[in-house]
């Protein structure tokens, strides 16, 4: 349980570090914004590249691990919307931001720096599959269902064709792809210019950490609904238990196991509280109220929950 903690602690130390500086004054909440935007527009693409570029493409293209995370996020998706539209009562616009925070990890801001302390040989390729899995499937798949909720002519085309050109913009979808083009070249990439690459990539653990902090400093919880309890018992509970049935699954399916490694890494991923542009998503269709509490309180709980994932995953997968 002490080697659990030595991994745990510091990555939750640095959180309470940054929600400390925002509480005592020492950075304004705003500035917040400002590092999240380095981490997501610098350090993650960077991080991303780095990871990518220098493994081979059939290293990074591992079709088991990403149609066993898929698989798994899709089965508690299913349950979660199904569970807030039928026993919640809630309209589909929140039952898709319920399932979304059941779903979308914080790959980047907690899960990344968890893998880097735990299993640091492939901590960038499990960060990289989980990127492909959630910003090109999930995060697309429930958007378009939650605006399906607002009425309108063909609203589900429309935000695929939104979603679509979002990708195509977003700084961690072209550090993801100019990696996997690097890997598929054999590109050698000089030291010069990768240099500033690797300052970039490892500033982006500590940095994350202090931002989802800071961020969570400005959250208040008065006014907490029962209605976020499923959310959270999805994300830290049932999404990681999915995620393992899946990858254990995989040689029924006729697919190539997972590495104990590999299979770790997921499941410890799944297990991570949700993004932390949750709450930014749920702004535009008014649902970032109970968004940033589930954000809140998933971020809290998930000290004693992840050191259990880490716990058996050591105990049973490793």
């Amino acid at each position: 349980m002490l080697d659990i903690l030595s991994i745990t602690a510091p990555v939750f130390i640095m959180i309470a570090i940054g929600y400390a500086a925002v509480y005592s004054g020492v950075f304004e909440a705003a500035a917040m914004r400002v590092l999240g935007t380095y981490v997501v527009y610098l350090a993650l693409p960077a991080l991303l590249f780095k990871a990518v570029s220098q493994r081979p493409i059939s290293e990074v293209a591992n079709w088991s691990y990403m149609t066993a995370y898929l698989c798994g996020s899709l089965v508690v998706l299913s349950a979660g919307y199904f569970y807030a539209r039928k026993v919640q009562k809630a309209d589909t616009t929140a039952a898709a931001f319920s399932a979304m925070g059941m779903v979308c990890s914080n790959t980047g801001f907690i899960g990344y720096p968890i893998l880097l302390l735990m299993l640091p040989s492939i901590a960038g390729v499990g960060l990289a599959l989980n990127m492909l899995v959630e910003n090109i499937v999930l995060i697309p798949l429930l958007l378009a269902i939650a605006e399906a909720g607002q009425g309108g002519p063909s609203p589900v085309g429309k935000m695929l064709s939104k979603t679509l050109k979002g990708l195509i913009r977003n700084p961690i979808i072209i550090g993801l792809v100019a990696g996997l083009v690097a890997s598929f070249t054999g590109l050698n990439i000089p030291a010069p210019l990768m240099k500033p690459v690797d300052m970039l990539a490892a500033s982006s653990a500590a940095v994350s950490l202090l931002v989802i902090g800071g961020t969570l400093a400005s959250v208040s919880v008065r006014g907490l609904s029962g209605e976020i309890a499923p959310t959270v018992a999805g994300k830290l509970l049932f999404h990681p238990l999915a995620v393992f049935a899946a990858t254990t699954a995989l040689p029924l399916a006729g697919l190539t196991p997972l590495s104990p490694d590999m299979q770790a890494a997921a499941v410890i991923l799944a297990a991570v509280p949700m993004m932390g542009i949750y709450p930014i998503l749920a702004q535009r269709f008014g649902r970032e109220r109970s968004s940033v509490v589930a954000m809140l309180m998933a971020t809290v709980l998930s000290f004693f929950s992840l050191s259990a994932v880490l716990w058996a995953v050591t105990t049973y997968i490793l």
